[in-house]
């Protein structure tokens, strides 16, 4: 008897650590999987407001911040008390609208390009299933 056994082993319900991360992440990438493709085929149209409308919420708040950054550095013009805080606050405030703005804007044409990608890949799906489930 020159092998060594290992009477944890042999138990069969002991598991080392290398295997259990192994086991861990095979579950975690097919259940990330496996939602994916449920998205594929439970996908309905959905309408322009629904995937829109977190872009178009960060350009209207960016629009307001943007707006009233305007208003309090034309404030620092014509109004002689506080005038330091003013021409602190007027440019923080527009600097952080047209941020804003420029994200939302950027944000939409990803959103159309995300959804037409989206689109190509059902009709990819529909084709595949087509010929391979016959």
């Amino acid at each position: 008897s020159t092998m060594e056994t290992h009477p944890k082993s042999l138990d069969g319900s002991e598991k080392s650590p290398e295997s259990k991360d192994l086991i861990t992440s095979n579950t975690a990438s097919t259940l990330c999987i496996s939602s994916r493709s449920e998205s594929v085929w439970t996908n309905t149209p959905r309408n322009k407001w629904e995937i829109y409308h977190k872009p178009i919420v960060v350009v209207s708040v960016g629009g307001a911040i943007f707006l009233f950054g305007v208003v309090v550095t034309s404030l620092s013009c014509f109004i002689e008390t506080n005038k330091n805080v003013y021409k602190m606050c007027g440019p923080a405030f527009l600097s952080l609208g047209l941020m804003l703005l420029v994200c939302g804007f950027v944000w939409i044409p990803v959103i159309r390009k995300k959804q037409r990608q989206r689109q190509k890949s059902h009709f990819f799906q529909n084709i595949k299933s087509f010929f391979f489930n016959r």
